[in-house]
């Protein structure tokens, strides 16, 4: 038996159209061309196959077992090429490739997801890689140019490398569980208390911020380099530590975690910057991306 030959795009195209049509009449019909040549198409194409793909014993195209495992294949098939197709027009108008995006982890989850939504409805061909990290992490992402735009986290300078916008502040408020030490305190909590129990401290990956410590207080801290270990961990009543007050707040309202009254840190501001290299200036979707994160500050965010 001969090797199957090379069916063309306009054959699979034929071949899912009858399926998804229901009829070689309709299929005609919606691709505009007569059910003669629809039939010759498809008897071409199981030709080049060297397979059947319906069976011809039933009134209504019924695929064969053959037919619906390469159905599958022509659809992909065409799938590939009409993204190729819509890519290729993306280019065409000036519009990046991709656009890469590293943002803070403290930044709350519900309005990334809403503005990557947003940006994948306005640019539907455009690649988006994403990334989320702490700290210095995200300013060494971009000055190496891993990703073209940061939402950074509190910066003590940003170099002439980098352009960046104020986006405000995050309340960040200390917290225990309410099985903890600290958790079943009532009133203000002398800073020598606190500081006898074990603070949980988010890490920062790269060494921008080595030698430097936010809020840290406690004598013995565990240092975690996953926002989502550190509630878990506060959750348990394994340590105290501070967390977005938007991400708490239901957990605070019924009691999981107890709002701590320290002397000094019954809340604080991590600042939040829009960043990107001056030399490595975003595209017009890139552009679009972080108009919308001004634009559309989340309410935990003050200005």
């Amino acid at each position: 038996m001969r090797d199957p030959g090379l069916p063309t795009l306009d054959q699979l195209r034929v071949f899912v159209a009858v399926i998804d049509c229901g009829s070689f009449s309709r299929a005609a019909k919606e691709l505009h061309r007569t059910q003669s040549v629809i039939s010759y198409t498809i008897a071409n194409l199981e030709a080049q196959l060297n397979v059947a793909l319906f069976d011809r014993s039933k009134r209504k195209p019924t695929l064969t077992e053959a037919g619906k495992a390469l159905l599958a294949d022509a659809r992909t098939v065409g799938m590939k090429i009409d993204a190729m197709r819509a890519r290729a027009k993306t280019l065409s108008l000036g519009l990046e490739a991709e656009v890469s995006i590293v943002v803070d982890v403290m930044y709350p989850n519900c309005h990334l997801v809403r503005a990557l939504q947003a940006f994948q409805q306005q640019f539907p061909t455009v690649g988006l890689r994403l990334r989320i990290e702490a700290l210095g992490t995200v300013k060494h992402l971009v000055a190496i140019r891993e990703s073209q735009i940061g939402i950074a986290g509190p910066m003590l300078e940003f170099p002439d490398i980098y352009q960046h916008h104020q986006l405000g502040y995050i309340t960040m408020i200390p917290v225990a569980a309410p099985t903890h030490p600290l958790g079943q305190m009532t009133g203000i909590i002398p800073n020598e208390v606190a500081r006898e129990y074990t603070q949980l401290v988010l890490t920062d990956r790269s060494q921008l911020t080595a030698g430097q410590d936010f809020g840290v207080l406690a004598l013995r801290d565990w240092r975690l380099g996953d926002l989502g270990a550190k509630y878990m961990l506060l959750r348990s009543g394994l340590g105290w530590g501070s967390m977005p007050e938007e991400m708490v707040r239901e957990d605070v309202r019924t009691g999981k975690l107890v709002h701590l009254q320290l002397a000094h840190m019954i809340s604080g501001q991590y600042s939040l910057h829009m960043i990107h290299r001056t030399d490595d200036a975003p595209g017009p979707a890139g552009r679009w991306l972080m108009q919308h994160f001004i634009d559309h500050p989340p309410d935990s965010i003050a200005v």
